[in-house]
């Protein structure tokens, strides 16, 4: 059966999902941006359509709807509507019914993702699967703080200094602006998490935040899953890569830049758990951390989409949008998939990754994987033209300005 796949966004997850597309069934998915990033810029292997006001709900919305009535009108095959940022994965949802007239909605159930996407939630199903640990956390309710005696909640001694502080449900946050915004907040003293809260408060901020009490280790203790559920509620794909180094820069902080692939039972058997107990459907990407003093793992999310690392399940052995065309296209849905092959990903120059490899044994691996066994989803031999490498090059560029303006040392916390 002919489809054809709408992407939202033109980050480097989008164009990892187009390219996962094309290289499994040689087609050209269309990408839908306000804007024209690098990452899909003069693309080979993908349309870009241009969608003023993309960041508005609504408006975004009815760009769709006006967008698929077009391509129907053209003959276009099955379009099936695919998106990568928690608050697309949200619109998507809210619209479902209105949407899936022209789409087939690539998103789990709107009350799925309503429980999963938010952390306390997450934290309340992960208590009753076995060896799914979450950190101890303050969960801070802003939805009354329009209230002149509003006061936040004080932190339990549990959680304790320092902290990180992250918004319970990203596509509360996504759209939110104003000066200092960071995607994940360190936090060392009761007088800068104050802060914190008179910020959010000030900014119009009404979600939840969650104050999570800190795991320490760097980014090398952090690991990240990549699962898919089938139509019919059974997990047919788990991947695995353990995080090398993560983005540093405020706006993107804690997406990871490079990682090794390999397989880890113990971590799959508590995913799996999780995404059968709460009914899950579709993508879903799960970022963990390994306690440095013990060994043990902590889940801190789930993230209701496929991840914006996801081509790293191609270097393990597998295309992610094989298992989900054979399932909702074909109708036939694989066996389990979990590849073990080993391999770097990687966004990010070599040199730049080394700087902040502190073990001699992971820098001699990550020089031998860089020259046997690297992918990156924007170095595509479909897509090579000068102003796509020249583009390539541009984004490894900016990569280490914001290395050295961000996090210009490595240290024990990766803060």
């Amino acid at each position: 059966m002919a489809f054809l796949p709408v992407i939202l966004g033109g980050d480097v997850g989008a164009y990892a999902i187009a390219r996962e597309f094309n290289d499994a069934y040689h087609i050209k998915p269309l990408c839908v941006t306000s804007y024209n990033p690098l990452a899909i810029r003069d693309s080979a292997i993908l349309t870009r359509v241009p969608l003023a006001h993309a960041n508005d709900e609504n408006r975004l919305v009815a760009g769709l709807i006006h967008l698929a009535e077009k391509l129907e009108s053209q003959g276009a095959p099955r379009l099936l509507l695919v998106a990568n940022t928690d608050w697309r994965i949200q619109v998507m949802v809210n619209h479902r019914e209105e949407l899936e007239k022209h789409y087939l909605v690539v998103a789990p159930p709107k009350s799925v993702v309503d429980h999963v996407s938010n952390k306390q939630e997450f934290a309340r199903i992960a208590a009753t699967i076995p060896d799914m640990l979450t950190p101890p956390t303050l969960y801070q309710d802003f939805s009354d703080a329009d209230e002149p005696d509003w006061t936040p909640k004080p932190l339990p001694a549990e959680v304790g200094f320092p902290l990180v502080a992250k918004p319970a449900t990203s596509s509360d946050y996504e759209t939110l602006v104003f000066p200092g915004r960071k995607k994940v907040y360190y936090i060392q003293n009761q007088t800068e998490l104050n802060e914190l809260w008179h910020t959010l408060r000030t900014a119009g901020f009404r979600g939840v935040f969650a104050a999570q009490k800190l795991i320490p280790g760097d980014d090398e203790y952090m690991h990240s899953i990549t699962a898919y559920v089938d139509s019919s509620g059974a997990a047919t794909m788990l991947c695995h890569a353990r995080v090398l180094l993560e983005e540093h820069q405020p706006a993107t902080l804690g997406n990871p830049c490079a990682m090794v692939t390999s397989s880890d039972e113990k971590l799959f058997v508590p995913a799996a758990a999780f995404l059968e107990k709460s009914g899950y459907r579709g993508f879903a990407n799960f970022d963990v951390k390994q306690d440095p003093r013990d060994g043990r793992f902590y889940f801190f999310e789930v993230n209701p989409r496929i991840g914006r690392n996801s081509f790293y399940c191609v270097g393990a052995g597998v295309n992610p949008m094989r298992l989900l065309v054979s399932d909702l296209i074909e109708h036939q849905p694989m066996a389990l998939q979990q590849p073990e092959d080993h391999c770097l990903y990687s966004i990010i120059p070599e040199y730049l990754l080394l700087r902040y490899a502190t073990n001699p044994a992971e820098k001699a691996e990550i020089k031998r994987l860089y020259h046997t066994d690297l992918i990156n989803p924007l170095d595509n031999p479909r897509d090579a033209s000068l102003k796509r490498r020249l583009y390539l090059a541009a984004g490894k560029l900016s990569q280490v300005r914001k290395f050295l303006k961000y996090y210009p040392h490595p240290t024990k916390s990766s803060f």
